[in-house]
């Protein structure tokens, strides 16, 4: 069993994990707002219960046994996500934080309840898809808004941004998982992108198109 601190280090190695092969000390001390040697006295008690493998200077990698637990704090984190969205009315930008902390409960049975209580959901209130309880992610196909040309369409599948300001400003133009988009213009000048939702035109920046997810994409 894993402490609070071990868990949330392997939480962040498998996140940056999935950036890069080998996850440098550095990259987990910014995350984690700590001092790299900090970092480097913790990796070294993961290894010793053999949850990642360390080599100095080459960066850590989680082992099987680190990569199952990971996995299994990421699930409970997204399904209390869900639960704080769903059925204490929460919005999107509010949960993090509080799943948080949610996610270091131990219960095996609570988290299966919570699991069945939800319906078995696939992915959290931002489109990270959910594992199950043996730890398989459901397939999700999406392209980035970004990569959208004229013409296309599609759905808001999720987002890779998560931070409230970002949440907040993607709720104020209506930007929310389920709702259908069109691609109307593209700015050659800064990226910008026109979209049609709901019958609106609205503009967003480059850097907000590259951070939404889009499924169903169709062409006209």
């Amino acid at each position: 069993m894993q402490s609070f601190t071990e868990e949330n280090y392997l939480k962040v190695i498998y996140h940056l994990a999935e950036q890069t092969n080998n996850v440098q000390t550095n990259a987990i001390a910014e995350q984690i707002q700590t001092k790299p040697a900090s970092v480097t006295d913790m990796i070294k008690k993961l290894a010793e219960k053999g949850l990642v493998d360390y080599v100095k200077y080459q960066g850590v990698t989680l082992t099987d046994k680190g990569r199952h637990a990971a996995i299994d704090i990421v699930r409970k984190h997204r399904l209390w996500e869900v639960f704080l969205v769903e059925k204490l009315n929460f919005k999107w930008d509010e949960v993090h934080d509080v799943a948080e902390e949610l996610e270091h409960i131990k219960s095996v049975h609570l988290i299966e309840r919570l699991d069945e209580f939800l319906g078995f959901p696939k992915a959290d209130p931002h489109g990270d898809p959910i594992p199950d309880k043996n730890g398989r992610f459901a397939k999700t196909q999406f392209i980035k808004l970004i990569e959208l040309k004229i013409g296309d369409s599609g759905t808001i599948t999720g987002v890779s941004q998560h931070s409230s300001a970002f949440l907040k400003h993607l709720e104020k133009l209506g930007l929310t998982l389920g709702k259908q988009i069109k691609i109307s213009d593209v700015t050659d000048f800064d990226g910008s992108v026109e979209i049609l939702i709901e019958e609106k035109q609205i503009n967003i920046s480059r850097e907000v198109a590259k951070h939404i997810l889009i499924s169903n994409n169709g062409k006209n």
